[in-house]
C-alpha cells in the first residue's frame, strides 16, 4: 500500500476504500480525477447506486481540509451528471458516524438513482452487485 493519497495523506491498510484506491482492491470505477475516485457500490440500495470518495483518507467531511471541499464537490456533481442518464431522481446522501449508518470509515458520499421503489434506502436488504450488471452500468456511467 503505502503510496500517498490525492492531496499527500497516505493510505490506512484497513480501510477497503483506500485499497481500492491504491488498485489492491476492486472496484467498478465509474469517475476519477486527481484527488477523488467514484465506483459502483458492491451492495447497491437501487441499480447504478454509486460511492464518490476522497483519495485522501479521512473519516469524515470536516476531517478533509476545508480549500478541498470545492474540488469534491464538483466532482459529486459529474457523477450526479452521469447517475442522470440511468434516472434524474436520485438521493444524495452522506452518513456521518455509526449512529447515521456510515459502515466503511472513509468519507464517501452515495449517489443513489431513483426508479419509483420509495425513499428509505437503509432499511431494506441490499444484494451484491452482479459483474454482468456492473459492466452495463460501466457502460452508461462511462465519460461521454
Amino acid at each position: 500500500m503505502g503510496r500517498p493519497m490525492g492531496g499527500g495523506s497516505p493510505a490506512d491498510a484497513a480501510c477497503i476504500f483506500c485499497r481500492i484506491i491504491a488498485r489492491d482492491a476492486p472496484a467498478h470505477v465509474v469517475y476519477e480525477d486527481d484527488r477523488t475516485l467514484a465506483f459502483l457500490d458492491a451492495f447497491p440500495v437501487t441499480r447504478g447506486h454509486v460511492l464518490v470518495v476522497p483519495k485522501r483518507h479521512v473519516d469524515r467531511l470536516l476531517e478533509l481540509p476545508e480549500d478541498e471541499y470545492g474540488g469534491f464537490l464538483k466532482a459529486v456533481a459529474r457523477v450526479c451528471q452521469r447517475v442522470e442518464r440511468l434516472s434524474t431522481h436520485y438521493n444524495v446522501s452522506l452518513n456521518q458516524g455509526e449512529l447515521a449508518g456510515q459502515i466503511v470509515f472513509h468519507l464517501h458520499f452515495h449517489v443513489i438513482p431513483r426508479y419509483g421503489e420509495g425513499t428509505p434506502q437503509w432499511g431494506r436488504p441490499r444484494n451484491a452487485l452482479k459483474d454482468d450488471d456492473a459492466r452495463d452500468l460501466l457502460g452508461s456511467l462511462s465519460a461521454s
